[in-house]
């Protein structure tokens, strides 16, 4: 029997059998078998990024936005299929991952949700493209969702995995209930010293911890997790990270530039592009019920998607569902 095409392969699969609901998917994607040709790297802003790209130049573009502990590879099964679709997919690595730098020493290394949306608008404005569909997951979800709100006019359409994480720091100042804090363990452990120091000594063992309870079906191996592990031996990995994780609790501040973004931010501004909004169901942060606790800051056309027996790394977990998400919200 012939292999099914790219574009069969998403038409058939059970995990994109239906455009909306709760889907079932197919856990234990990562294998570690694929790796992205090559990289490249542009000077954009403050940064010199990093990049894998795949499918015809002159295709629409897709840039995908990772998240913590991850890097480009959990987009490394999503983009081919999208490739194969015509699309033009750009994957960076974010400030302090992998082959992206500063181009300055004298760089405040700061990790506040603001300026991480503005580093892809500098990307894009280096690759001189006009717009993008934006698709990501963690912290790649709120660069999207701050990018779709503030520059709604640089995003043609939102892929957002856990739906609106747009930060509001006055409202993190709140206790949620024990079970909800104690999937945040880490990032009180990041606001100490003890902390700091534990990420830089301990950084693949802590990050390996970390994809085991969050994604507790995908069942990576050693090489799988390893090709992502080097991403965090960037000089600036650990404070980068640790800045992001205090200035969301309020102890630690930002660049006084970006204030008026955090301001609009804080605001909790709607999202107006046409997005699709995916929950792995044994995702950890995933709000309980079917969307309904984001759905109104999606004032676009929307649809949401729930993927059962997935976890938090949803691309890398169920990448064809990602993929036809992405290409769902590219037709809304």
């Amino acid at each position: 029997m012939a292999a099914a095409s790219p574009a069969e392969w998403l038409s058939s699969s059970p995990a994109t059998a239906a455009p909306s609901g709760r889907e079932a998917s197919t856990a234990g994607r990562a294998t570690g078998r694929t790796s992205f040709e090559s990289l490249k790297q542009v000077k954009a802003g403050e940064l010199n990024i990093g990049y894998a790209e795949v499918g015809p130049a002159k295709g629409p573009v897709v840039v995908l936005l990772h998240g913590w502990p991850y890097d480009i590879h959990s987009y490394v099964d999503v983009a081919p299929l999208l490739a194969a679709e015509g699309y033009r997919v750009i994957v960076p690595y974010l400030r302090g991952y992998g082959t992206t730098t500063f181009r300055s020493a004298k760089t405040f290394r700061n990790g506040q949700q603001a300026v991480v949306a503005l580093d892809i608008i500098a990307l894009l404005d280096a690759l001189r493209i006009e717009k993008a569909l934006l698709g990501g997951f963690d912290w790649g979800a709120r660069t999207a969702d701050i990018i779709a709100a503030l520059w709604p006019g640089r995003c043609k359409a939102l892929v957002s995995v856990t739906g609106y994480l747009i930060t509001n720091r006055e409202k993190n100042k709140q206790p949620l209930p024990p079970a909800a804090e104690l999937a945040w363990w880490y990032q009180y452990y990041f606001a100490t010293e003890r902390g700091e120091l534990g990420l830089a000594q301990y950084g693949h063992d802590f990050a390996k911890l970390i994809w085991r309870n969050v994604s507790p079906t995908c069942h990576f191996d050693d090489a799988t997790f390893d090709r992502t592990a080097k991403a965090f031996e960037n000089p600036d990995y650990v404070s980068i990270v640790i800045h992001n994780y205090r200035w969301r609790l309020g102890l630690a501040a930002g660049d006084p530039r970006y204030d008026g973004s955090e301001t609009k931010l804080a605001a909790g501004p709607a999202i107006a592009v046409p997005t699709i909004t995916l929950d792995g169901e044994l995702d950890p942060f995933t709000p309980a019920g079917d969307g309904s606790a984001y759905r109104a800051k999606f004032t676009g056309p929307y649809d949401h998607r729930a993927l059962e027996g997935i976890g938090h790394n949803v691309p890398q977990e169920a990448p064809e569902a990602f993929a036809q998400a992405v290409l769902d919200a590219d037709r809304l």
